[in-house]
């Protein structure tokens, strides 16, 4: 075992869960043993809880310009501990460095938004009538959680724990079991910036915690990423106990390629998004629907897909259990008539014989129906379905369930206008594979890709993470009354 045993972080210091039952934390690099992590209880939950109110008073009441200057000194800790960290996300996640160390400078991104956040909560003040003054605040909520997916070990615990934080909440964040050695290493470096004992606590575990963090009744609000399927119940289960909720699941992401669509450029943009962190983010295209004649274009699909090298400038899938899944599903669209172009079933990574890879695998004619092109394969896997039309190709994409994100390849201006208007999904791209909105915008899907009001990151972030305080005030009783006058 390369580290030692995870442990839970409350007020400040690691601390031994009240259970003797782990996990194993697995590396798919290399299917080596990393660490083991515990599967806390309730009781474990409420320590962290305990801890964490009893630093709000003298958190929430810090002025916002000194809160974000633990943030300012996280942000330099953040680059200056990039090789270490990226290292880290790549070592337990399975991604390549490339990709770990984009990872990382998104936390950075992340964070210098959270800095910016003084600007941004200013309130607003009025003469409502003579003599009188209404004006609005943002007043943090108290005690949030935070429940973190596999696929981004620093990058979405740094969704939520800046924004939160700055904004004067406490925190208790929930890592996936698969990975939970970069939050422990973030609650370090947080702890190094300053940021006081208790404001964020660490409780490990598997799904008893999400259910106990969704019950909890000192947890004001509770943020989640991960499947559609566990989002929905994390939703449902907070929201029945009263507490606001923001719950982000799975994508089934459509690519509408053209036949104006720049070759070159669309191939390189769909190989990339299939591919990139072995297709294990929301973000990913799993399916592209051809206009018309595309051929050429597929062709050159192929041609960047086979570029694509496991356990060189491809990852690892995070665990067998996944591996089976993702090539189960190319086996069954092959049984049902799809074409194989590019095959990515059983690799095998030299030097690394139990790392949990899987090819770039590009899957032609495939029809509606089939499962490739309904369900979230999460995986390397690119799914394509032709059209004559674009109403066809956006009936398609508007009959599946998830909304995340969709994106059209065309130097047709109107037409792409017209894609967007008509595509239900909440982050739509042009001629971009990957379309992520960059800070201050917002990042959040429709439909059944998120479940709650506002996003998660970004400007929409601060009304999920606030309440709005509003007071009317009257100081001159020589005008009378009435105050709606």
């Amino acid at each position: 075992m390369k580290y030692s045993p995870v442990q839970n972080y409350v007020n400040g210091k690691f601390v031994a869960a009240s259970t003797s039952k782990t996990m194993e934390v697995i590396s798919p690099l290399d299917g080596n043993l990393l660490s083991t992590v515990p599967m806390s209880t309730a009781k474990d939950l409420d320590e962290a809880v305990k801890a964490a109110k009893a630093a709000f008073p003298a958190w929430s009441k810090t002025p916002i310009k000194e809160r974000v200057q633990v943030f300012f000194r996280y942000k330099y800790l953040l680059e200056k501990h990039l090789k270490e960290l990226s290292e880290l996300v790549q070592e337990e996640n399975g991604k390549t460095y490339s990709e770990a160390v984009a990872e990382v400078e998104k936390s950075i991104e992340l964070t210098e938004f959270a800095c910016s956040l003084p600007q941004l909560v200013t309130g607003e003040v009025l003469e409502v009538s003579k003599g009188v003054e209404c004006r609005t605040e943002h007043v943090p909520l108290g005690v949030v959680a935070s429940i973190v997916p596999f696929n981004f070990p620093a990058m979405v615990p740094n969704w939520t724990i800046p924004n939160a934080i700055a904004l004067g909440n406490c925190m208790i964040i929930k890592p996936s079991e698969k990975v939970p050695l970069s939050t422990a290493r973030l609650a370090q470096l947080l702890k190094e910036a300053g940021l006081p004992d208790g404001v964020l606590n660490i409780v490990n575990g598997d799904s008893e915690i999400v259910t106990a963090i969704c019950d909890h009744p000192g947890i004001e609000a509770v943020s989640f990423v991960g499947s559609t399927k566990v989002a929905k119940i994390v939703y449902q289960r907070a929201t029945q106990n009263y507490k606001r909720a923001l719950a982000l699941g799975g994508a089934k992401n459509h690519l509408m390629v053209l036949p104006d669509a720049i070759p070159g450029m669309t191939a390189q943009n769909v190989a990339a998004s299939m591919s990139g962190c072995a297709g294990q983010r929301c973000m990913a295209a799993s399916a592209m629907i051809g206009v018309g004649n595309v051929d050429s274009i597929i062709d050159k699909i192929c041609e960047e897909a086979r570029k694509i090298i496991p356990g060189k400038n491809l990852g690892a899938v995070i665990s067998k259990e996944s591996k089976e899944r993702i090539e189960r599903y190319i086996g069954e669209a092959e049984r049902d008539g799809a074409k194989i172009l590019v095959d990515g079933r059983n690799v095998k990574v030299k030097g690394k014989e139990n790392g949990t890879y899987v090819g770039p695998t590009v899957i032609d004619y495939v029809t509606p129906n089939m499962s490739v092109a309904k369900e979230e394969i999460f995986g390397p896997v690119i799914s394509i379905m032709r059209t004559n039309t674009v109403d066809e190709a956006l009936a398609i994409e508007n009959a599946n369930p998830y909304g995340n994100a969709a994106s059209v390849f065309t130097q047709n201006g109107g037409m792409a206008r017209y894609i967007i208007d008509r595509s239900s999904a909440g982050m739509i791209g042009v001629n971009v594979g990957v379309p992520v909105p960059r800070e201050p915008f917002s990042f959040g899907g429709w439909n059944e890709s998120k479940f709650g009001v506002g996003d998660i990151t970004g400007k929409s972030s601060i009304e999920f993470w606030t309440k709005l305080k509003k007071s009317t005030t009257k100081w001159n009783p020589e005008s009378g009354v009435n105050w709606m006058s």
